[in-house]
């Protein structure tokens, strides 16, 4: 059973995609098996995966959403949902039932209500260090997944849509700064980070910016053909640029991570990091573009199994590996973590992932339509749909 596939791969997204779930790991593993992780300074930073795994996802999805509607089909919003919810759903509930129905996969954390992890809605007022804490990122891509078309669909519907869709990717930005500027308290820091992180780290309305980044990014390629094609031109520039960015942004967060400063303009900071590296691996000449990295294809391919259960993961291995003489701090200890956990990913993309792209592709290999799908909006709502999918390409 194999999902059906382009011709060929993009190789610096792929890379981009390995070095996040790289970085998550060293995060985790610094955070929940051993302060003296061999991973050092990068499970400080190790974080920033998941603002990468942002950006892609802003990229991808909106790239889709604004692809679909350049068609002569439209964009069709349920199918879109349907093909969202076959991708993401599956891993993602087979992995919550182990954690809801088998306590010893817990290992004794406590776990926040079930109808917040159904809904999507556990990164709110989320307590740090609770069971699947982690799934906080899926539930803010989640909400992402649901806003955004509609909103598309809805600023398609305006006059002058790409000025008020650019408009609102600006303001969307600004305003996650403001908020977080309001939240943040100068006692935060010195209270371990744990108000910082329920009131601002894990609410959506202050983490959205790699993900406009990337929608941003899908936005200048479908619908400004002339400067994507100077942008991706330049593609090593904006390796060197991105990377340089993103080492500034390292560097910021690793010395202030709970500062004023760096909670309200890092995010953004970040942001254009992560766009510039996005749109490195998006051009053809670029070195980011060109590289193949050994295993990191398959990283990429299992990156989101491997993010739901590594860290649970490497926490129940932690004893076991002492029974037999690893220490949780030794490469020795780490390597088998590591591998344990990349087999597990694997398992889970194979026996449930997998199936499920099957079946999308299968039932909803587009994101264009109507006809596709049985159930059908009335004859006016189509009309509408379609007038907003197509608005934006006049």
């Amino acid at each position: 059973m194999k999902p059906n596939s382009p011709p060929h791969r993009l190789h610096g997204l792929d890379t981009l995609r390995a070095l996040a779930i790289v970085l998550v790991f060293a995060n985790h593993h610094l955070l929940f098996v051993s302060k003296a992780s061999p991973f050092g300074w990068l499970g400080e930073i190790g974080w920033l995966g998941v603002d990468l795994f942002f950006g892609l996802s802003g990229y991808l999805i909106g790239n889709q959403i604004f692809a679909a509607m350049r068609t002569g089909a439209g964009f069709s919003l349920p199918v879109f949902y349907a093909r969202r919810f076959l991708r993401t759903l599956p891993n993602y509930y087979v992995v919550l039932a182990l954690y809801a129905l088998w306590p010893w996969f817990r290992n004794g954390l406590s776990m926040p209500p079930l109808w917040e992890f159904l809904t999507f809605t556990q990164n709110i007022n989320l307590t740090p260090g609770t069971a699947f804490s982690h799934a906080w990122s899926l539930c803010v891509e989640e909400q992402f997944y649901v806003l955004l078309p509609a909103v598309a669909l809805l600023i398609g519907l305006c006059a002058r849509p790409l000025v008020l869709g650019w408009l609102a990717l600006a303001a969307t930005v600004v305003a996650g700064a403001a908020v977080r500027a309001s939240l943040w308290e100068p006692g935060m820091a010195q209270q371990g980070g744990f108000e910082f992180y329920t009131l601002i780290y894990y609410a959506s309305w202050c983490r959205f910016d790699e993900l406009v980044a990337g929608v941003a990014l899908a936005l200048l390629k479908n619908y400004h053909g002339g400067l994507w094609a100077r942008l991706t031109a330049g593609g090593n520039l904006a390796l060197v640029a991105g990377g340089g960015l993103f080492a500034l942004a390292c560097r910021l967060f690793y010395d202030d991570h709970y500062g004023y400063g760096v909670t309200v303009a890092g995010y953004p900071l970040l942001a254009l990091a992560v766009s510039l590296l996005l749109v490195a691996a998006l051009s053809p000449g670029s070195l980011l573009a060109r590289l193949r990295i050994p295993g990191a294809q398959s990283l990429a391919l299992w990156s989101y199994a491997i993010y739901l259960l590594h860290k649970q993961v490497c926490i129940l291995l932690k004893p076991e590996l002492k029974e037999f003489g690893l220490m949780p701090d030794t490469v020795a200890a780490t390597v088998v973590m590591a591998v344990v956990s990349v087999a597990a990913g694997w398992l889970l993309y194979f026996v449930v992932e997998t199936p499920f792209m099957v079946l999308r592709d299968r039932w909803f290999p587009t994101n264009t339509g109507y006809d596709r799908i049985s159930i059908t909006s009335n004859g006016a709502c189509i009309s509408s749909a379609r007038k907003a999918s197509r608005a934006l390409t006049r």
